[in-house]
């Protein structure tokens, strides 16, 4: 039996580790938080994700999946650590993926296939994963293997797409491809296609690319739409029944640990990617027009509350990574509003979490960030009683509006215009 040492076991690193571990291979996954580490030698799984509990017991409970903080030989290297954006210097911290490296590279033996799964700029694994490896004495394409294979799945739903989805190697050269090709096949039931290490890594951060950039358009219509008197979600319907038309949905802003970044690491070797860089901006300024509409929503009101609905960064998720809810918090607050949140996936924030009806006692304005779908089933008939006025902000068109209006609530949308006074 195989062995593979996986590094990072987080949303995508466990998820990888489990898959294996339930085929016919050995697993040990290498972390740096001890809590993350304990949890999985119990079998337990440290965050919230469907089917994963099970495929962690089944893997646990057979011997075939262990943590540890530190790496081991093995006969395939994976790593799965996580590429933040530095925030001081606005480009990729790349700093977990080279300790992984270095850590490989103590134990680096001859026929051996190293994985690189991280989100990483383009030629990353040419000049800094490479280089760092051979300090091992072994070259690669001779003595080891290497390969670029990025993930394609979103949290709730990663299980599912990480055996159906199509996936994409980039290997060192063909014998690394076909290696990792024969890996993967254990569990993936999507094709496989496969190219070089840099096209792989081009194509991972083209296809998060064109999503920040779709919903920077759709979020531009929707601020257009507001200055004409047009609903947006109407006109986006309509657009979209051209057959070669898919226009994204507008929103409060792009969360997650992909989409705010991955675009701007296309940006490191260039100066002429405009539209790009654009869309970041876009994004990134919507929660700004989130709070410019509560203003006018609420305005003359002295001393105003409001109540966020939803701090995860997407639905039906207890992950609240880059959401666009913190800054729209920050910019409330700052702006001498009192903010007081709920989110019934959302266990550890930095700010207080209340239940439904305490972050509805005496607020304002109900400011709904997250389309979780609990909140589909809120009766706002309940909480009107609560209210010290009855507004509603939506910023994912998603509640049932005419039902809120009923309970005598002011319905606001992004990219549309209020239909009835409280």
């Amino acid at each position: 039996m195989k062995k593979i040492c996986i590094f990072g076991l987080g949303y995508i690193g466990l998820p990888t580790a489990c898959l294996f571990a339930n085929r016919d291979y050995s697993v040990v996954g290498v972390d740096v938080k001890i809590t993350v580490i304990e949890k999985v030698n119990m079998g337990s799984c440290p965050f919230e994700e469907p089917g994963l509990g099970n495929l962690l017991k089944q893997a646990h409970d057979n011997g075939k999946i262990r943590a540890s903080l530190n790496p081991e030989s093995a006969d395939i290297f994976i790593v799965a650590v996580p590429t933040p954006m530095d925030n001081n210097t606005g480009v990729a911290d790349l700093k977990s993926v080279y300790e992984a490296a270095e850590g490989i590279a103590r134990y680096l033996k001859k026929g051996n296939l190293v994985i690189v799964e991280s989100t990483v700029p383009p030629i990353t694994c040419e000049k800094m994963v490479i280089p760092i490896l051979e300090k091992s004495g072994l070259k690669a394409g001779i003595d080891f293997y290497l390969a670029y294979c990025p993930e394609r799945a979103i949290p709730s739903n990663t299980i599912n797409e990480m055996i159906n989805n199509d996936r994409v190697i980039g290997g060192f050269d063909n014998e690394s491809a076909l290696l990792s090709k024969n890996l993967y096949a254990s569990f993936v039931q999507g094709n496989i296609y496969l190219t070089n290490l840099t096209t792989a890594a081009m194509v991972k951060l083209m296809e998060n690319t064109y999503r920040d950039v779709n919903i920077a358009l759709a979020n531009e219509f929707a601020i257009i739409t507001e200055r004409i008197g047009v609903n947006v979600w109407e006109a986006i319907k309509l657009a979209n029944k051209h057959p070669r038309v898919k226009i994204h949905s507008p929103g409060p802003g792009v969360g997650g640990h992909c989409l705010t970044k991955d675009p701007l690491f296309l940006l490191e070797n260039t100066t002429g990617s405009r539209i790009i860089e654009l869309a970041r901006d876009i994004n990134d300024a919507m929660p700004r027009h989130v709070l410019s509409a509560i203003d006018k929503l609420i305005s003359g009101i002295t001393n105003p509350t409001i109540t966020i609905l939803g701090i995860a960064y997407k639905a039906d998720v207890d992950d609240t990574r880059e959401t666009p809810a913190l800054k729209i918090i920050k910019l409330a607050e700052n702006a001498g509003y009192k903010v007081k949140a709920h989110d019934p996936w959302v266990q550890k924030f930095e700010y207080p979490l209340y239940s439904l009806e305490e972050s509805c006692m005496d607020s304002d304005c109900l400011v709904l960030i997250t389309d979780h779908s609990i909140f589909s089933h809120i009766d706002p008939q309940m909480l009107s009683s609560k209210m010290r006025h009855r507004n509603l902000f939506d910023t994912r068109n998603f509640l049932d509006h005419k039902l809120w209006q009923k309970a005598g609530f002011k319905v606001n949308v992004i990219g549309n215009v209020s239909t009835k006074d409280n």
